[in-house]
């Protein structure tokens, strides 16, 4: 089965009820729920990881260079506009990658425009809320096919 790694850094476990003017209503287990849903029935399944610490999800990348994992998709949060170490630890890893966002973050706060981690990502998704993540999928699985 294709296993594609869904990772979520800071504040993302605050899904419901952080600013749903920006961010929705939706929980992260409905996010992620949502990115089940579309993977399930392609033959995928969606491995998922939060953290609020930088130095475990760059361990988490690591270790998804070995372990079969297919695909990535991250929502990084704020690591998005400051974390090159994030931005090296995606380089390393040759799968596809994809950035995604709940919020249109070239829409927001001038610091937001920035992604460190989207020159060494495949594409990036931002704005369309919980409806980003079937679409996340969609281009993971795309990708694979096109490099397979």
């Amino acid at each position: 089965m294709t296993r594609i790694l869904l990772l979520h850094g800071p504040n993302l476990s605050q899904l419901g009820s952080r600013d749903p003017a920006q961010y929705g209503t939706a929980t992260l287990d409905e996010v992620v729920a949502a990115a089940r849903a579309e993977a399930t029935p392609a033959g995928a399944d969606v491995e998922h990881f939060q953290t609020e610490h930088e130095g475990l999800l760059l361990e988490r990348l690591h270790t998804a260079r070995t372990d079969g994992t297919a695909a990535v998709i991250i929502n990084a949060g704020a690591w998005t506009h400051t974390s090159y170490a994030l931005h090296d630890a995606l380089e390393l890893l040759e799968v596809p990658k994809i950035e995604l966002h709940l919020s249109n973050i070239h829409a927001r706060e001038a610091f937001r425009s920035t992604s460190v981690i989207a020159p060494v990502c495949d594409g990036s998704i931002a704005g369309f809320g919980i409806d980003g993540y079937p679409l996340a999928v969609r281009a993971a699985l795309a990708l694979l096919g096109r490099r397979a």
